[in-house]
């Protein structure tokens, strides 16, 4: 009898991140904001530009002053990611950071930014040098998101 091949590295890397989401949102963000490697977490909630549905990741941030800041990677594949499409489509966005649900609006920064260079600096400090890696797998530039919360009133 053969036995089935092991995963793959990024199969156990992938679901992984998956159990990371689902404890987040089970937990409403009781556990979750730093439970992938203590790294900061929030859930990201857009709207999909094809179904109309409510898609949410797990993506870690960087807080600038007011904001968040996350960044569209995929982990250095090709193409961006669906959210990104997605947000682009449409900016009015949900985020979760730990408890605390914020509805927000999203801004795409691309590389011709003047501030573009600071922002991916404490996006990628804060996932401990994996932007960089991302960044140097692919020739297509990371998008940095940032997520702006709206006040009430």
């Amino acid at each position: 009898m053969k036995l089935p091949s092991p995963p793959s590295q990024r199969d156990v890397f992938l679901k992984t991140l998956d159990v990371h989401q689902a404890i987040y949102e089970h937990s409403r963000g009781v556990l979750g904001h730093r439970l992938l490697m203590g790294m900061p977490t929030l859930l990201l909630r857009t709207t999909g530009r094809k179904t109309g549905l409510t898609r949410t990741t797990a993506l870690v941030y960087a807080k600038d002053d007011r904001r968040y800041l996350v960044v569209g990677s995929n982990g250095g594949a090709r193409r961006d990611p669906a959210w990104v499409l997605n947000l682009e489509a449409d900016p009015a966005v949900e985020i979760q950071v730990g408890v605390r649900r914020m509805p927000s609006t999203a801004t795409v920064a691309r590389t011709d930014d003047p501030d573009y260079e600071r922002m991916f600096a404490l996006c990628n400090k804060a996932n401990r040098g994996t932007f960089a890696k991302y960044r140097a797998r692919t020739d297509r530039p990371l998008p940095i998101v940032i997520l702006r919360p709206r006040t009430a009133g």
